[in-house]
């Protein structure tokens, strides 16, 4: 299956493939729902929104966590961006992000922090691998401003 006919469940209370957005799509994964790096990552998206959208461009986080998971992350952090549950891994793994870490001396298999840019038509034209939390809002949207040009 193509990555852009994957559908999630979104904290909207809709499912969506990537592809139903015809918007530059800012995809970003982070490994877990209120963990210090990945509260900060979102909460500068959530920060960034307005300008994201004033450019023609939709946030889009992505983790394994639950639907219900992702409530309390956004009722908890104070977010206003769309998450989408992958619980099945399909789109991490359709994009590769699923990577082994080890973590206190423990190997697991967990999310890498990974942005993607993709077009109106959800194909990628940007990637940006292991990526640090801070800071990470900012660079994609100076990135998409760049793109629209």
């Amino acid at each position: 299956m193509n990555y852009q006919d994957i559908v999630l469940e979104a904290t909207d209370g809709k499912s969506y493939a990537l592809k139903d957005f015809k918007k530059k799509i800012v995809l970003f994964f982070y490994p877990k729902d209120n963990t210090p790096g990945c509260s900060t990552q979102a909460q500068e998206y959530t920060m960034y929104k307005d300008e994201f959208e004033k450019n023609n461009a939709i946030v889009i986080g992505v983790s394994r966590d639950s639907i219900a998971s992702h409530h309390k992350f956004i009722e908890s952090k104070d977010l206003n961006i769309l998450l989408l549950s992958d619980s099945e891994e399909k789109l991490c793994k359709a994009f590769d992000v699923i990577k082994e870490k080890t973590m206190f001396g423990k190997t697991a298999f967990g999310i890498e922090r990974s942005s993607f840019i993709l077009d109106e038509d959800a194909n990628i034209i940007e990637e940006y691998r292991k990526v640090k939390a801070p800071g990470n809002a900012k660079a994609m949207l100076d990135r998409i401003i760049e793109l629209n040009k």
